[in-house]
């Protein structure tokens, strides 16, 4: 059976909420409409419940579809640590208006001091809206301040993936 993915941004469509949910799909659709009526006070009726289940996609290799944007962040630091508490402080900060929805930092084993941050957006739009927005150029900032010469970006459209796990 395909697990099943949600996404409240965009069923039942409500901005600023930052929750996704992946499952079977009849448990899927009660956990979904339960949220919807808790957090954002909709009515349970079968109207409710039938947007739920018209918005369910199949859940995506690591949440990542088609046409969404990604962004490869190589950076060079002696001072980790700090990178990743002030990514931490970068979160609380941008809070409900991040978009970037998933983020991964790895450490090159044939490089010390070299870091790649992985960076997964729903689509491009999203990701500079992230860029452009002022706890995003304050976090750049302060990162490039920690690092030993400038982050290099790479900007990529995803065009496919695949699960080698079944």
């Amino acid at each position: 059976m395909t697990r099943k993915y949600v996404d409240c941004r965009e069923t039942p469509s409500v901005s600023g909420c930052t929750l996704a949910m992946s499952g079977e799909e009849e448990e899927l659709v009660r956990a979904a409409v339960q949220h919807a009526v808790d957090v954002h006070e909709h009515t349970d009726d079968e109207e409710l419940r039938e947007g739920v289940r018209q918005g369910l996609k199949d859940a995506p290799v690591a949440d990542t579809t088609p046409g969404a944007f990604v962004q490869l962040i190589e950076f060079h630091t002696d001072r980790i640590d700090e990178v990743e508490r002030m990514a931490r402080e970068w979160a609380d900060a941008i809070g409900a208006d991040r978009t970037a929805r998933w983020a991964l930092v790895g450490a090159d084993r044939d490089r010390p001091g070299t870091y790649m941050e992985i960076v997964e957006f729903p689509d491009y739009p999203a990701g500079m809206e992230n860029s452009a927005h002022p706890a995003t150029a304050e976090f750049a900032e302060k990162v490039r301040a920690v690092c030993t010469d400038e982050p290099r970006f790479v900007n990529l459209e995803v065009r496919s993936t695949t699960d080698f796990s079944a």
